[in-house]
C-alpha cells in the first residue's frame, strides 16, 4: 500500500463517482479504478458498493476513510516537522553563556525575541567560563556560545557583539570612592589587594587585568578569589578588596559598593559570539542571525 493508493480512496469517498475523482487527482478514470480495485485486493475487503448508477462505501470503506484521513493528516505533520526543522523553527539549541553576559540588555531582549519568534524550540541555556563555553563548542556540546575574548581553536568563528568599559569596584567606605565619579586609573590600585576569579576559572577577564596592570606599571595582589560575580561584588562590600569588571556589572545595585569607570585607553572587554565555522544548524544560525541584528554587530 502506498499513500497514493490513500489519497485516491480518499478522493473517490468524498465524490462517490469516479469520473469526477479522476479528474480532481488529474489522472484518467481506468487507472483511478485500477488502483481502488488493488487497494481492496490488499486490504481483503470491499471498500465500495459499485452499481451502474451509482457508488456508495460499504461499511468498511467507511471506517477505512476515517483512518485513511488520520493517516495522510500524520504524513502531511511529519513533512511539517520536516520543513520546520529545516527552517530552525523547531527542536532544541543549546547555548552556553559567560554569567555576564545577561546583565547587558541586548542579550535577554535578543533572547526574548527568539522564543517569541520560534516558540516550538526549547532553549537549553547553561552558565559556563568563558574557557568552559569553547571547549564545548569544540566537543559540539553545545551549538552557540557567548562569551568573553579568549585565545580560541581555527574550528571557531567569533562575531563580536558588544565592547563596554571596565569599571573599578571599591567598598563605598575606600578612599577612592569619594569624589571620583569621573573615573580613575587602574594605578590607583596598585597597591590594594584584589577580590577576582581564580586564574583556574577560565575567565577571560583574568588575562586582561594582569596585562592592564603591567601597562600600569603593577603586578595585582590577589587576597581572595570568588568563582561567581555577585560574591566578588559582595567581598568588596565586605571591605576585603577591590575588583575590576565589565561595566554591565553596575546594574548589580548592592549596598556598599560603588563603581568607577577606568580611564585607562585599553580598559575595555568584548563581548562575543562564537560558534562552529562547520555549524549546519538552523536553529543556530536564525539565533545567530537574529542576536547580531539586535547588537548591530556584522555577522
Amino acid at each position: 500500500m502506498e499513500l497514493r493508493h490513500l489519497r485516491y480512496f480518499i478522493a473517490v469517498a468524498e465524490e462517490l463517482h469516479f469520473g469526477r475523482a479522476a479528474q480532481a487527482l488529474g489522472i484518467s478514470q481506468p487507472p483511478l479504478s485500477q488502483q481502488i480495485q488493488a487497494l481492496e485486493q490488499e486490504i481483503g475487503a470491499r471498500l465500495f458498493e459499485r452499481t451502474n448508477r451509482r457508488v456508495e462505501l460499504s461499511e468498511a470503506g467507511r471506517l477505512f476513510l476515517e483512518e485513511a484521513r488520520l493517516a495522510l493528516a500524520q504524513v502531511d505533520k511529519a513533512a511539517d516537522v520536516a520543513r520546520r526543522a529545516q527552517l530552525g523553527e523547531l527542536g532544541e539549541l543549546k547555548i552556553g553563556f559567560t554569567s555576564s553576559a545577561p546583565f547587558n540588555s541586548t542579550i535577554p531582549q535578543a533572547i526574548f525575541a527568539f522564543r517569541q519568534r520560534f516558540a516550538a524550540v526549547h532553549l537549553k541555556l547553561k552558565e559556563m567560563s568563558s574557557t568552559q563555553v569553547a571547549e564545548a563548542l569544540v566537543d559540539q556540546a553545545i551549538q552557540v556560545g557567548i562569551m568573553r575574548p579568549l585565545p580560541l581553536p581555527d574550528s571557531l568563528s567569533v562575531v563580536e557583539l558588544l565592547r563596554e568599559p571596565l569599571v573599578a569596584v571599591l567598598s563605598s567606605k575606600h578612599p577612592l570612592a569619594e569624589g571620583r565619579e569621573e573615573g580613575l586609573y587602574l594605578s590607583k590600585l596598585a597597591h590594594e589587594p584584589f577580590v577576582f576569579f581564580p586564574r583556574s576559572y577560565g575567565s577571560g577577564l583574568y588575562a586582561q587585568l594582569l596585562n592592564l596592570s603591567r601597562d600600569a606599571g603593577f603586578t595585582p595582589h590577589f587576597a581572595q578569589e570568588a568563582s561567581e560575580a555577585m560574591t566578588i561584588i559582595g567581598l568588596v562590600a565586605a571591605g576585603l578588596g577591590v575588583s575590576v569588571l565589565p561595566a554591565s556589572y553596575q546594574r548589580m545595585r548592592i549596598d556598599g559598593v560603588v563603581y568607577r569607570r577606568l580611564l585607562d585607553p585599553q580598559a575595555m572587554t568584548a563581548v562575543w559570539l562564537v560558534q562552529r565555522k562547520d555549524q549546519c544548524s538552523p536553529m543556530a544560525k536564525a539565533f545567530v542571525e537574529l542576536l547580531t541584528r539586535k547588537t548591530g554587530a556584522a555577522c
